[in-house]
């Protein structure tokens, strides 16, 4: 069996890197296409970064601009030294759109956390975005408030060890563990990820991503807020389920097929076959002709 190294995905669509200050920390954003003044933004989820978009990238137009960010702690922009909250992702998004989109209402594709942190800043911004295709960013289970004295003193134990990477010997390692966690993953892709997902470190290669993502966030979640602000998004949304993914049985009765179009307004539900979470990952054409067909609708609709 040859090393998934050595079978790495190439890129069809040559990606250029860029830094750019947001908010005083330096984020690495990553573009294709044409040079345009209204891309559409690419927001990756936990963990991830945004190179794996290039998957979905390759599918779609040569014709159409993306701009993907590397968020605070993830790839290849700065750690932040204080820690991580979330609600520094929605100003962080603000910010970018500042920068990249200024002129005009923005285009969002995003996955899993990058999702969740759209579908908010749709309803808080109500205006500000021309259409989102939201990758199952589809919130988290509900927290009872009984659960805070034990998450705090979670918390407090955690900040205070140092967390550790173990790492890995090789990318080859990290590839092959990514198969074996998800077998819908080609060794190609595998071995592209693995590449995106680390840096040398010594001898050894270590996640990109900050190890303190992983401690316990103190702050429950708290679903009706989230629900208040989908709610008032005001742009159309295409919300893309993996027919394998277990997420939305997760969420219990807040992740049926109802539940989703009560309370994400102008949404089109759809499902890919034969993809799970990472379907962007999995299945890029299928996900790119959803989004192609989404994109064509709107555009009919507004002719």
């Amino acid at each position: 069996m040859s090393d998934p190294i050595d079978a790495c995905y190439v890129p069809r669509r040559a990606p250029v890197h860029a830094d750019l200050t947001l908010r005083g920390l330096r984020h690495r954003v990553t573009r294709w296409g044409p040079p345009s003044d209204s891309p559409i933004v690419l927001l990756h989820g936990f963990l991830d970064a945004a190179d794996t978009w290039q998957f979905l990238v390759d599918e779609l137009p040569d014709d159409w601009s993306f701009v993907a960010l590397d968020w605070r702690g993830f790839g290849g922009s700065d750690w932040q030294p204080d820690g991580y909250w979330f609600m520094d992702y929605l100003a962080d998004l603000e910010a970018l759109l500042g920068e990249v989109t200024p002129a005009a209402p923005a285009r969002l594709i995003c996955h899993s956390m990058g999702g969740n942190i759209a579908a908010l800043y749709g309803g808080i911004r109500p205006g500000r975005l021309a259409w989102t295709v939201n990758l199952e960013g589809i919130g988290l289970p509900t927290v009872s408030p009984g659960e805070a004295p034990v998450r705090y003193a979670r918390w407090l134990d955690e900040i205070a060890k140092r967390p550790r990477q173990a790492g890995y010997a090789t990318q080859a390692d990290l590839a092959q563990y990514l198969r074996t966690r998800n077998p819908r993953l080609t060794a190609p892709r595998a071995a592209f990820v693995a590449r995106a997902w680390t840096r040398r470190n010594g001898e050894r290669y270590r996640l990109a991503a900050d190890p303190r993502h992983r401690i316990v966030n103190p702050i429950l979640y708290r679903r009706d807020e989230a629900e208040a602000c989908w709610r008032r998004a005001t742009s159309p949304m295409l919300l893309v389920l993996g027919a394998l993914s277990e997420f939305p049985a997760r969420l219990g009765p807040t992740g049926t097929d109802e539940y989703f179009r009560d309370v994400f307004p102008h949404v089109t539900l759809v499902r890919v076959a034969g993809a799970g979470h990472m379907m962007h990952h999995e299945e890029p054409a299928a996900v790119a002709r959803l989004v192609l067909e989404f994109v064509s609708t709107l555009a009919a609709r507004s002719a």
